[in-house]
């Protein structure tokens, strides 16, 4: 008599549609899909042909442990009188829901100066701006949000310039994701763990990442030079009492950033009187009450307000007189 034995392995819907979800995701079979596989055999004896089915293999998958994190800012962001703003993407490459430390270091070796974490927060909207209110702030080191599956969140790192920088050092802020679940060599183990009470088990990237964003300092540094120019009562320039004094104050910006606030001030020397109405801002005339205009003057001094000065803007002139008594 002659057998003839075939064996056919058959997946089961449930094979078919985590094969499906793989495709979709890079992440590839969700954690805690259960995988079922039955065999069959098919035969002839004599006359008859019999089939046969093997019993349900049930293979539950784990949760494996992936992130990673890059920077989104492609060139260094300006650091001055405000924070910088650098943008990172956290990424969940594994399989199933995390959450990941998010610490942001700024003490990378090779910087000019490290910067002062000012904070860590998630960009809501994921319009790249730290809008305060809106979007969720998050203790440096502490974890960020649930990610499910291939899910990205862009991280905002918000930092101050350190005293002691000087315009054009940079420097560069390291932002690490790592899993809430565990972090290790790959292949290591977390029991029960992971999604649904499958183990967790730690990826090629070791379940944590980094990146480095880039920061430059943009600093205006403000020079102020005075200046006196002397006409005397009998047509010369001899400083004698009734000679006019008119003192120049001539303001300098320089560096890649901003001085805001400027404010020039300057007392009515001893042994003088000033000229009322003589106070003047690039050549204008300036009031010596306190009204609308930048400058007020005094009996006391001048007070003069050049506002935001950047760097390499054109230098600004003020001029006073006074009488020597």
């Amino acid at each position: 008599m002659k057998h003839d034995l075939r064996l056919i392995a058959a997946s089961t819907c449930v094979l078919a549609s985590a094969m499906l979800g793989q495709a979709a995701h890079a992440t590839g079979v969700a954690a805690g899909t259960d995988i079922t596989n039955v065999a069959t055999a098919t035969y002839t004896s004599g006359t008859g042909t019999s089939t046969v089915s093997s019993n349900t293999v049930t293979v539950k998958v784990d949760e494996l442990l992936d992130v990673a994190v890059g920077s989104l800012t492609s060139s260094p962001v300006s650091a001055g009188s405000s924070a910088a703003v650098l943008a990172y993407s956290v990424t969940n490459s594994g399989n199933g829901n995390e959450a990941f430390n998010l610490t942001a270091d700024p003490a990378v070796s090779g910087n000019a100066f490290n910067g002062t974490i000012q904070a860590v927060a998630i960009d809501s909207n994921g319009n790249g701006t730290y809008e305060p209110g809106v979007d969720t702030l998050v203790s440096n080191s502490a974890a960020g949000p649930v990610l499910a599956a291939d899910q990205t969140v862009r991280v905002l790192v918000l930092v101050d310039l350190p005293g002691g920088a000087t315009d054009a050092q940079t420097s560069q802020v390291r932002l690490t994701a790592a899993a809430v679940t565990g972090t290790g060599t790959p292949g290591t183990v977390f029991a029960g763990r992971g999604d649904g009470g499958v183990d967790a088990v730690v990826g090629a990237s070791h379940a944590t990442g980094n990146a480095l964003g880039s920061l430059i300092a943009s600093l205006a540094t403000v020079t102020l030079t005075k200046s006196a120019a002397i006409a005397d009562p009998f047509g010369g320039s001899s400083p004698v009492p009734g000679s006019v004094v008119t003192y120049s104050l001539l303001a300098h910006a320089a560096g890649t950033g901003t001085a805001n606030g400027v404010h020039v001030t300057d007392a009515i020397p001893t042994g003088t009187t000033y000229m009322a109405g003589s106070l003047t801002l690039g050549g204008t005339g300036l009031t010596d009450a306190a009204d609308g205009d930048a400058g007020t003057a005094s009996a006391s001094g001048i007070d003069v307000s050049l506002g935001s000065f950047a760097g390499g803007a054109p230098d600004r002139t003020i001029t006073f007189q006074v009488t020597i008594n």
